[in-house]
Formats: C-alpha cells, structure tokens, sequence
C-alpha cells in the first residue's frame, strides 16, 4: 500500500465520516481495536480508523484512481492552456500590417477580464475558479473510472471549505494555467517576430492621435523600467497612417508589445500563482482534525475508553470482506493453534509439538480481547483455528475468524470432525464451506499438523 500524506489520510477520515454520517455506523470493530493498539492522540486513533476501513471498503483504491485521473486531468488542461497561447499569438499577428491595440486586445482582454472576475471573486466571495474548478474535478472523476471515487470530491470541497483552503488551492490551478496560456503567447510571439518580418500600425475612426500617444507610453512607462524599447511620439504619429519601413521603428514596436505583453499578462499571474500556492501551502501543513465535528464524537468513548469492550453490535454486510494479512514473514514468529467455541464433550487440546503454542478456547469477550491484543504485539508465523461446523457459521465467529487470521503471516481452518456416534450437519457443513471460502480462507477437516510445526504439508 502506497504511505498517504497527512492531506490524504485528513481526506479519507472526512470521507468515512460522511460515508457514516449519511449511510448509519460502519463494521469497525476491529479497525477500532487496531486503532486503539496504534496508540496516540484521540485525531490519530480517529484517522488511522478511517484508513483502515477505507482501505478494507476499497476507498483507498479509489483515492488513488482518482489521484491519477487528477495529474491526468491536469495534462489535459495544461495542454490545452498551452494551445489557447499559442492561438492568441496567432491572432494577435494575423493581420498585415497588424494593428498594435487589437494584436494587445488579442493577446491581454480575455486574461484581464477574468482576472478582475476572479480578484473581484476573492475579495466579494472568496470563491473564485469555479468553472475550472469545477471541469478539473469532473474531469477526474470521469478518468479515475471508479465508482466510489464518486464520494472523495464532496468530502475533500467540505474539507477544504471549512478553512477557505479551496480558494487557495483553486488559485493555485486557475493562475497557474493562465500563466502557462501566457507564456505560451509569448514564446510563440517572439519565434513569430523572429522568423518573420511584421509592419506595426494603429487606426480609428473616433479618436486622435495623442490618444493613442498617451496610452501608447502610459502601457510602455512599467516595461521600459525592465529595459523595453518604447516607440517615440513622432514613431507613433507616423504609424497612424501606414506601417513604417523603417527597421527601428518595427523593433520598437514589438519590443513594446512583448514587453507589455510580459508586464501585464505574464507577471501578474506568475505573482499570483505563487501567492496563491503559498497560502495553500501553509494551510495544508495547518489542517487538522475538526472534533466538533458530527460523527467523532462519538468516538471518543470507542478510541480512547475509559473500559473496553468487545462485541458486534453492527448489522450484517452484505458480504464478506476478503482476508488480507497486513504481518510479513520477517515480523511473525512460531506457531499457534486456538479453538473458538468448543463444547465440553470434546477433549482439548489435542497432543502438539513443543514448537507449537496453545492459546486455549476463545469462549468469552475477555479470551478474544486478550488473545487479539497478544497478536497484534507478537504475531505467529503460522495460526491454525479449530472451529465446531456443528454451529452455524454466525457472523460473529466469521468476523473473528477474519480478525484473527489479518494478525498472522498464514492462517489455515481446521473443521473438527463430530464427536463419536454424532455427524454432521451437510447443509451446516456447506455453510461454513462457502463463508471460508469467501474468506479466501484454507480449510480442511483434519488438523495439518505438518504445516503448523514445520510450514510445509
């Protein structure tokens, strides 16, 4: 399993939470048991819990499907910010001779416009980006192609509204891709004014000559401070007529161009770029666990009790949960046989080996606590449970079945055979059949003493 960021370890607590919160308390005996054995504060126990039963309902997947439908999503918008550039290059120099406020309207009006849109936003709203936002998030859900990534995108918005983080984190998306449409304007600018020879001039029906002068230098005063040429006034004058053949002049005015186009296009989003990735920076590294919250609460008593108690109270899944070890060869250690729920008539234990440890029946909350804490200290390398297929395979068995068998490297069922003059149920039998089978469980109707001395049949 890939190590979570504490973001997303945040992100799959506030899932579960509004998971339980809208669909009733989930199976969580055993996540609540490792929890408490994890140790630590009330927001660690509550988020190692919520990670547990993710990865164990497969959110934990779907995270990380979504995570690269994400970067994917991304690429898509990067690629497509990149060609939006370039189109507004070639608009802008599309005309012969090309008319200098219309190439800078080209190049300028949309990102201005939606630039005081989102200023405007942020100051009024404190929302801002939402269409992109909002197409980034629906883009990666539709390329995780996982239901149940259907679920993070509400909690990681709710998450991240409670501490106006997603005006940051949207900030962060909408700038950073309008600085990549700007720098792409510009680099293809300059390869177009490099490679081809352009006649700049201005027209209008209106208005006079020394307004274009004025604005002509008022756009230049902030880019000549960088270095870039601004046209003279008698420059400007001339160009009102026809494009100057003069090479100064053509220099002039597109060193103008691209130095407004730097100044007023590709510096204010780089600066808020950087801004905004700033704020969301130091929010991150500041969010923690809300406790008032609904739903944690209650599960103070569970996480960090004053008494422990073991039970199922839960009602039944609708179906099994597979078993996986989470103990590697290198951390187990021995063998170990443990009985669940043996009658009288039966005697145990059995004649073991001296290299395999008893641990008795597990008949009571206080024998199954004490055994599971024991195990998830000191974890056997081999664990053979002893069930009576007389009884009918409940859930609480089954469920303990699976508890027992996450805390060994390898875990095998051995299904005793009935007490003389008695036989078994076949019907009882097959239940028990399909459940360890659902499992993923080995079973057997002898014990495999083999195994469980030497790990070999």
């Amino acid at each position: 399993m890939t190590e979570l960021t504490p973001l997303q370890n945040l992100w799959l607590t506030e899932t579960i939470r509004l998971r339980e919160e809208h669909a009733g308390p989930l199976d969580d005996l055993e996540a609540n048991r490792l929890a408490r054995a994890a140790g630590g504060d009330l927001p660690g126990r509550i988020q190692h819990r919520a990670v547990w039963l993710a990865e164990r309902d497969g959110l934990g997947a779907a995270l990380r499907h979504w995570l690269q439908g994400a970067r994917l999503a991304l690429v898509l918008l990067v690629i497509f910010a990149l060609l939006s550039g370039a189109g507004l290059a070639f608009a802008a120099l599309s005309q012969t001779p090309v008319n200098v406020f219309w190439a800078l309207g080209s190049l300028l009006g949309l990102n201005l416009i939606l630039l005081l849109s989102w200023a405007l936003g942020l100051i009024l709203a404190g929302e801002h980006g939402a269409t992109l936002g909002r197409l980034w998030l629906w883009l990666s859900e539709k390329l995780a192609r996982d239901a149940k990534a259907a679920q993070l995108a509400p909690a990681l918005l709710l998450m991240l509204q409670r501490k106006k983080l997603n005006r940051w984190a949207l900030g962060t998306l909408v700038n950073g891709l309008w600085l990549l449409a700007m720098l792409s304007a510009l680099l293809l600018l300059l390869t177009l004014m490099a490679t081809r020879r352009y006649g700049f001039v201005w027209e209008t029906t209106i208005l006079g000559a020394d307004t274009f002068i004025n604005l002509t230098q008022a756009l230049g005063a902030v880019p000549a401070l960088l270095g870039f040429n601004v046209p003279t006034v008698e420059m400007i004058r001339a160009s009102g007529g026809a494009a100057l053949d003069i090479e100064s002049a053509r220099q002039a005015w597109a060193t103008w161009l691209v130095g407004v186009l730097l100044v007023y296009g590709v510096l204010p989003r780089l600066l808020l770029a950087v801004l905004c990735f700033w704020r969301w920076s130091r929010g991150k590294a500041a969010l923690t666990l809300d406790l008032n919250l609904p739903g944690y609460a209650e599960l103070r008593e569970r996480l960090m009790p004053t008494s422990e108690r073991l039970g199922i109270n839960d009602a039944a899944p609708q179906q099994l949960h597979r078993v996986q070890s989470s103990v590697s060869e290198q951390t187990s250690e021995g063998a170990l046989l443990v009985a669940i729920e043996l009658d009288d008539q039966r005697p145990w234990p059995p004649a073991l080996p001296k290299t395999v440890s008893n641990a008795g029946i597990l008949d009571s909350r206080e024998s199954r606590h004490k055994l599971l804490e024991q195990l998830s200290r000191f974890p056997p390398a081999r664990l053979l449970i002893a069930c009576d297929p007389r009884r009918s395979p409940d859930r609480g068995s089954l469920a303990l079945i699976a508890e027992l068998a996450r805390n060994a490297s390898a875990t095998r069922i051995w299904l005793l055979q009935a007490p003389p003059g008695e036989a078994l149920d076949s019907a009882r039998l097959g239940d028990w059949h399909v459940a360890l089978q659902q499992l993923e469980l080995p079973f057997a109707d002898c014990a495999p003493m083999n195994w469980l001395e030497t790990g070999h049949d």
